[in-house]
C-alpha cells in the first residue's frame, strides 16, 4: 500500500511538471492543459485514460516513462489533452471502435511529430511516417474522421492493424465507451466545453498569442476542424436563390382594397381575392466548376454532384427548367456542359468521368463565365460553387456573383483563399446524409416543379 502512495504521488508529480514545461512552451493551450482533474487510477489503467473530466494515470508507468526521458512523458500527457481538445471521446458513436482508436492516436500522433519544441522532440519514427505518407496522399490535413475512412476503405488485415496499434498506443481509450442513457447528458456537457477550450485555443492563436504560436500550425488545423460546427448544405445551397414569381395561389396574400370594400358594402363580409402568383426565391441560373486536377477523385465528384442534384430537385428552391453550366476545368477548361432540366443533371452525373488531371488553376473558370455573361448565357447568374481541394491560383478581382469553394478536408493553413471567396468545409459523410435527407423529403414527382 504504501509503495502503490509513493507511486501516486510520483505520478502526479510528473504530471504537474510536464503540464508546467508544456505551458512554457506552447503558451496557447493553457486552457487545455488544465481541462483534467488528475487522480490515480490504481487499476482502471495500467496508462494513462480520459473521460472527459479526469485524467486517471498509474505512478509506475509515467515513473518507468520518465526514467526513459522526460519528453515521454510530456507527449504522454499532451496526447491525451488532443484527444480531448478535438472532441475524440464524443465522436466514438456509431463507429468501429477499433479503427476509431487507431485514427485517433495516428491524428494526434501526427500532431505531436510535427510539433518542433525541445519538450516534445523525440526523433522519427519510420513506421510512423510511412504511415503519414499513405495517408496524406488522401488527404491534406491527417484529421481523425480522413484516417478512419482511410482505414475502412483500406480494409487492412488484423496483423497490421495490430502493428499500427503498437506503434501509435499511448493512453487507454475505455473510458471513451459509448455512454449510457443517463450519462449522454453529462458526455454532452463535457463536449460542449472541450469545444469551448479549442474555441478559445484557435482564436488565441490566431489573435493575440499569434507571435508565440510559431511552430503550433499543425495544432490550428486540427483545433480548426475540431470546432467547425455541422453544415447543411441544403441551406447552404439555398443562399444561392433569387426572388421569383411562381404561378401558384398565394394564401397569405390578398387586395386590401376589396377586403375593405366588402366591409363598406355589406358590413361584416370581407371581399378577398387570393393573387395566381406568389414570390418565392429560386434559383435558375447557376454555375458549378469541377477541380479536375489530380488531387480531385471522380466518385468525391460522383458523391457531390448527386447531393447537388438531390437539393436541385427540392420543390421550395428550384424550378424544373433551369440553366446550369458544368465546367470541369485544372489549369484549363477541359468540358463544358449545359443542363436544361434536372432530368439532364441526373443522367450527367450517372455518366460522370473526370477530364484533366493536370495543375490547378482557378482563374480559366471565372474567365469563361466572363465570356458567358457577355454572351447573355444568364439572365441572373447568383453564384458559382466550385469543387476542389482548395489547392491552386486564385483570380485577384472579385467577381459579381457569389463565389463558395467546397473542400472535403479542412485545408492547411498553407492555403491561403482571398477574402470574397465563401469556404464551405463540407466532408463525404456530411454529402452522404444531406443527400439522404434530401431524398427522404422530397414526395414530389419532377414534373410538377414549376417552369417559370
Amino acid at each position: 500500500m504504501a509503495a502503490s502512495r509513493n507511486f501516486d504521488q510520483i505520478g502526479e508529480r510528473i504530471l504537474l511538471a510536464a503540464r508546467g514545461e508544456l505551458y512554457l512552451n506552447l503558451p496557447y493551450l493553457d486552457a487545455a492543459l488544465c481541462g483534467l482533474a488528475l487522480r490515480p487510477g490504481g487499476e482502471m489503467t495500467l496508462s494513462l485514460a480520459a473521460d472527459g473530466e479526469t485524467l486517471y494515470y498509474n505512478g509506475s508507468f509515467l515513473a518507468e516513462r520518465y526514467l526513459r526521458g522526460r519528453v515521454l512523458c510530456n507527449r504522454a500527457y499532451l496526447h491525451v489533452i488532443l484527444h480531448c481538445m478535438l472532441r475524440h471521446l464524443a465522436k466514438k458513436q456509431d463507429r468501429v471502435p477499433e479503427l476509431w482508436d487507431l485514427a485517433c492516436d495516428a491524428a494526434v500522433e501526427s500532431i505531436l511529430d510535427a510539433l518542433h519544441y525541445p519538450c516534445l522532440e523525440n526523433g522519427p519514427v519510420p513506421a510512423k511516417q510511412t504511415f503519414y505518407g499513405l495517408c496524406r496522399a488522401e488527404m491534406p490535413v491527417l484529421t481523425a474522421e480522413g484516417i478512419y475512412r482511410f482505414l475502412l476503405k483500406e480494409r487492412y488485415p488484423e496483423y497490421r492493424l495490430a502493428q499500427l496499434q503498437r506503434v501509435f498506443l499511448v493512453d487507454d481509450h475505455g473510458l471513451w465507451a459509448p455512454p449510457e442513457k443517463e450519462k449522454k447528458e453529462r458526455t454532452q456537457r463535457q463536449d460542449r466545453q472541450w469545444k469551448n477550450r479549442s474555441d478559445k485555443t484557435r482564436t488565441a492563436m490566431e489573435t493575440v498569442l499569434a507571435g508565440q504560436a510559431e511552430g503550433g500550425e499543425p495544432v490550428l488545423e486540427q483545433v480548426r476542424a475540431a470546432v467547425r460546427d455541422d453544415v447543411d448544405y441544403r441551406a447552404f445551397l439555398r443562399r444561392f436563390a433569387t426572388p421569383r414569381e411562381v404561378p401558384e395561389v398565394d394564401g397569405d396574400g390578398f387586395d386590401y382594397s376589396y377586403y375593405s370594400y366588402g366591409l363598406r358594402l355589406y358590413g361584416n363580409l370581407p371581399l378577398i381575392e387570393y393573387p395566381e402568383t406568389r414570390e418565392e426565391k429560386r434559383i435558375r441560373d447557376f454555375v458549378i466548376a469541377i477541380d479536375t486536377s489530380m488531387s480531385t477523385k471522380g466518385e468525391l465528384v460522383r458523391q457531390f454532384l448527386a447531393c447537388t442534384y438531390a437539393v436541385l430537385r427540392s420543390t421550395e428552391t428550384f424550378t424544373r427548367k433551369v440553366n446550369i453550366r458544368i465546367l470541369q476545368c485544372d489549369d484549363r477548361v477541359r468540358k463544358e456542359t449545359v443542363i436544361r432540366d434536372l432530368e439532364e443533371l441526373r443522367g450527367y452525373m450517372e455518366d460522370f468521368q473526370l477530364s484533366g488531371g493536370s495543375a490547378t488553376d482557378f482563374r480559366p473558370v471565372f474567365h469563361r463565365v466572363e465570356e458567358l455573361q457577355k454572351q447573355g448565357a444568364f439572365n441572373s447568374l447568383q453564384g458559382l460553387i466550385y469543387f476542389t481541394d482548395g489547392m491552386g491560383i486564385y483570380p485577384g478581382k472579385r467577381p459579381p456573383y457569389d463565389v463558395a469553394f467546397v473542400l472535403l478536408e479542412e485545408p492547411p493553413i498553407s492555403m491561403k483563399m482571398p477574402p470574397w471567396a465563401i469556404r464551405l468545409v463540407l466532408d463525404a459523410p456530411a454529402l452522404e446524409k444531406a443527400c439522404r435527407e434530401t431524398d427522404l423529403s422530397l414526395d414530389t414527382d419532377i414534373n410538377e416543379l414549376p417552369e417559370l
